[in-house]
């Protein structure tokens, strides 16, 4: 389930093939499932699947975390980004503000679906359960002696993702201020992209772990 919620979380790659038709240096990823978008319900079912098989992944480990720290934060954490990239589909913007000035001028001046807002909180909600997702199940991978790959691995993608959230959160700052784009598009793909990468890690380490385990028996 993580590593097909780590596929589907990876469908905006295909809006340069798809010619998506938005700049991704400076749009928003979520701005590919606008309702204005050709390809926005392809985006927002991605979306959907990704947030439900990551939610469904999540849980059983979360039960069984008990008081582990890191890890039950770190579960808790996934179950958070699933939970809020399937309501995220749900409340997708209706124009893309970095691409269109006309919707930029009717978000500014709240003349837009209530869904702008609502999907303002549900994409922070979900960054601020990927972000620390990466962090806690990688702590716990190297403080328990868990999944080897994860721990020799993840703090490289935890560094990098720090980075790649720092740029997203500055360039969003700078936009909403009226300074320019500062290559938002680019950041916050480059924290997706880290994400999934970091998602495929993980499920690579579990099952290794779990190879480890069955082998190991008598």
């Amino acid at each position: 389930m993580i590593v097909l919620g780590a596929l589907a979380y990876s469908v905006w790659l295909l809006e340069l093939p798809l010619a998506a038709g938005l700049d991704p240096v400076q749009s928003y990823v979520s701005e590919l499932a606008a309702t204005d978008q050709p390809l926005g319900a392809l985006f927002r079912t991605a979306d959907l699947v990704a947030g439900v098989l990551l939610l469904a992944a999540a849980l059983p480990p979360l039960a069984a975390a008990r008081r582990r720290f890191w890890a039950a934060t770190g579960w808790a954490a996934l179950a958070l980004f699933g939970a809020a990239t399937a309501v995220d589909s749900r409340l997708p913007l209706s124009c893309a503000p970095t691409a269109d000035t006309a919707c930029a001028a009717r978000e500014d001046a709240g003349l837009v679906p209530f869904t702008h807002a609502a999907h303002a909180v549900s994409s922070g909600l979900a960054m601020v359960g990927a972000v620390t997702a990466v962090v806690a199940l990688t702590v716990a991978a190297r403080r328990y002696g868990w999944w080897p790959p994860l721990a020799r691995t993840g703090p490289v993608l935890v560094v990098l993702e720090l980075a790649a959230t720092a740029w997203t959160l500055v360039a969003v700052a700078a936009f909403e201020a009226g300074r320019g784009h500062w290559a938002l598009g680019a950041g916050q793909r480059a924290q997706l992209l880290l994400v999934a990468v970091w998602l495929l890690l993980l499920a690579w380490s579990l099952r290794a772990g779990r190879a480890t385990r069955t082998g190991a028996r008598p």
